[in-house]
């Protein structure tokens, strides 16, 4: 019994464990990977797995393995052709499982990796936008220069609409102008940076270079347009796909129109199962039209605000006391009412007590704060530039839900853009979207938003549990992090410390400003790569 617990499931002879070992990375223990296999064989695997007293490797063997259209007699893999026959009865068994018992779980059994390349900022909010399921990865503007042409064009997103109406030239002649200011722009910041920060001596000429740049790109970065062009990776299950590309197909835009049939082809050759259900919803169409109508005839009186915010719209009064109870649920026998009770007759010491103890031994934020903190939740609605929602919009667990982007709100102009002598310049550019903006939106609203450079206020709200404030006001206060993010995280905190004080004393969240975020990074990176030529010189 490997480690002293159940035995291995199966014993096999040592032919067959000749043939199972290309698909396990082990044949002797009980937990164990799978390789070498078609993810639609994988996902078939675990859903036959859930449906037999069998273990995995028996069912692999049984009913795959001796199955000579799926694998050769020898039991190697089958050529090409005969690999898509296999693909073909694991997809007729997802079939049989979705229709048979209604259960869509099985299309979270097998997931894939997909690219998409020389995507709109605009769109790339639809493919980030999953809480579950999706992984995205978005190409940083924080490392990566966005200076290039290819053929002989910078790279924005032509949209299809804007190009054969009107505005295409006025449209055309401002992307390429706040890209050839990016291209002006970037040296002229990365020398000011370099001269008007302080020297690390601790730091090397490669950590200190970099941190500048990242300082620099970080400084222009929101001068960008929603048009301007990423990459983006995924990799996801089949059911997350399946309803990301019916959003896609729901959203009313071109390009994410277009994307969607362009990952439902490719997805399809891999997981075709999974997404073959994917088509424009016309709920979520529909939903879209009478709301937008609604909310035009009921929109409150008043100009738009110019300000930037983050406000704490509504939270739980009683939270303190249903979270103190969670904390000692666990490890506790009695119910959850008769804790509360607890609570409500406890002191204040008593209270910073048990908060001490079920939070205080945190070494840091991967010392993740227990599921009690979930108990909590709170409403934030913040005004900030573009590019801060989109960094925000990274995280998961919780609900954000922003407002179409406009240039309504006014916008941000970073400070050092003042120090250089840029500030004249950029506030311009920014005067002169509004004109671009403007008359767009006049024909073709939601097109419109391709025109907005990133530095325009947007609203949005974010709801969220106190486990999830914790996560991110540590994450997003960090020391590397971009300036903007850092202050929204530190507002949320001083929010919060205001009315749940005890809740928040462990919350590990740096206050501070720095000059050079990226510098300690950078000197990280350094003493790894020192390390890594010790190794290779040994």
């Amino acid at each position: 019994m490997p480690g002293g617990g159940a035995p291995v499931m199966d014993a096999f002879s040592e032919s067959e464990r000749n043939v199972l070992s290309q698909y396990f990375t082990n044949m002797d223990k009980n937990v164990f990977v799978l390789v070498n296999l078609p993810e639609v064989i994988k996902g078939t695997l675990f859903s036959r797995y859930s449906r037999s007293d069998k273990s995995v490797r028996r069912i692999l063997l049984e009913e795959f393995i001796t199955n000579k259209d799926i694998f050769s007699a020898e039991g190697s893999a089958a050529p090409a052709s005969v690999t898509i026959l296999a693909k073909e009865k694991a997809e007729a068994f997802y079939d049989r499982v979705l229709v048979g018992y209604g259960d869509d779980s099985v299309a979270e059994l097998a997931g894939a990796h997909i690219a998409c390349e020389a995507e709109s900022s605009l769109v790339g909010d639809i493919l980030t936008d999953s809480r579950i399921g999706i992984s995205p990865l978005e190409k940083s503007a924080r490392y990566v220069l966005f200076d290039k042409k290819v053929n002989g064009q910078y790279l924005w997103y032509r949209e299809p609409k804007i190009m054969a109406s009107k505005h295409a030239k006025l449209y055309e002649d401002y992307m390429d102008k706040i890209f050839d200011c990016y291209v002006k722009w970037i040296p002229i910041m990365k020398d000011y940076i370099k001269e008007a920060t302080p020297r690390d001596p601790a730091a090397s000429d490669r950590a200190f270079d970099s941190a500048c740049r990242a300082k620099a790109c970080d400084v222009l970065k929101n001068m960008f347009t929603a048009s301007r062009l990423t990459n983006i990776g995924l990799y996801g299950n089949g059911r997350a796909f399946e309803y990301l590309i019916t959003k896609l197909y729901s959203s009313g835009l071109t390009e994410a129109i277009e994307l969607g049939r362009e990952m439902h082809d490719e997805l399809a050759k891999v997981i075709p199962s999974f997404v073959k259900r994917a088509q424009e919803s016309e709920y979520i169409v529909n939903r879209g039209k009478e709301m937008r109508a609604f909310a035009s005839s009921h929109e409150p009186e008043g100009p738009a605000e110019e300000e930037r915010y983050v406000k704490l719209v509504d939270y739980d009064k009683e939270g303190e006391e249903k979270v103190l109870a969670a904390m000692l649920y666990q490890y506790s026998q009695a119910p959850l009412e008769r804790l509360r009770q607890a609570i409500r007759g406890m002191g204040q010491d008593g209270r910073d007590a048990l908060v001490s103890a079920y939070l205080s031994k945190r070494r840091n934020r991967r010392d993740k704060a227990g599921r009690a903190l979930e108990n909590l939740f709170y409403t934030f609605e913040v005004c900030s530039n573009y590019g801060m929602f989109r960094d925000l919009h990274r995280h998961r667990a919780l609900t954000i839900e922003r407002q179409a982007i406009t240039t309504n709100l006014g916008y941000d102009v970073p400070e050092d853009l003042r120090q250089v002598g840029l500030y004249d310049e950029y506030r311009a550019l920014m005067e002169e979207a509004k004109e671009v903006y403007a008359k767009i939106a006049a024909d073709m609203p939601m097109e419109a938003q391709y025109a907005v450079p990133r530095s325009f206020r947007i609203r949005y709200y974010i709801k969220m549990n106190l486990r999830e404030v914790y996560h991110l006001t540590e994450l997003r206060s960090q020391k590397q992090g971009h300036p903007d993010y850092r202050k929204i995280a530190q507002q949320m905190k001083a929010l919060v410390d205001g009315v749940h004080p005890t809740l928040t004393r462990y919350m590990q969240v740096d206050m501070n400003e720095y000059a050079l975020a990226r510098l300690e990074s950078e000197k990280r990176i350094d003493n790894k790569m020192a390390k890594l030529k010790e190794q290779e010189s040994k």
